[in-house]
């Protein structure tokens, strides 16, 4: 590849990736200014990376939950048979500065044990 054309590819390609960044993962989107904990019984999970999922159902709505990537939730200690449909859990994080119904987790307790996701 000639030096000219290389040195376009890397130049585009620096300056796309703060944007490819933050369109995953656009933390910028929830108010750390504001954290939450509510405690709510599980509805729905995805397992599955980049992050896993989760709904609860907390104060008339439905929330979708962000949680951490799987390998370091499993290494910190929380499996995923431990989020089951129904089962009642506490999750502190930060939510979304739009008002939409989403949170990011930092930490969830289910029976008695807190693991830390981030």
């Amino acid at each position: 590849m000639p030096l000219f054309r290389r040195s376009v590819f890397v130049v585009a390609a620096l300056l796309a990736a703060p944007q490819i960044a933050q369109a995953h993962h656009g933390w910028s989107s929830y108010d750390a200014e504001k954290p939450i904990k509510l405690t709510a019984p599980v509805s729905g999970v995805t397992w599955g990376n980049p992050h896993g999922a989760a709904k609860v159902s907390y104060g008339g709505k439905t929330w979708d939950v962000v949680l951490a990537p799987t390998a370091r939730m499993e290494a910190r200690g929380l499996r995923q048979d431990a989020l089951v449909k129904a089962k009642a859990v506490t999750l502190e994080g930060y939510p979304r500065s739009d008002g939409t119904p989403e949170m990011r987790i930092e930490r969830v307790t289910i029976d008695g044990k807190t693991v830390e996701l981030r």
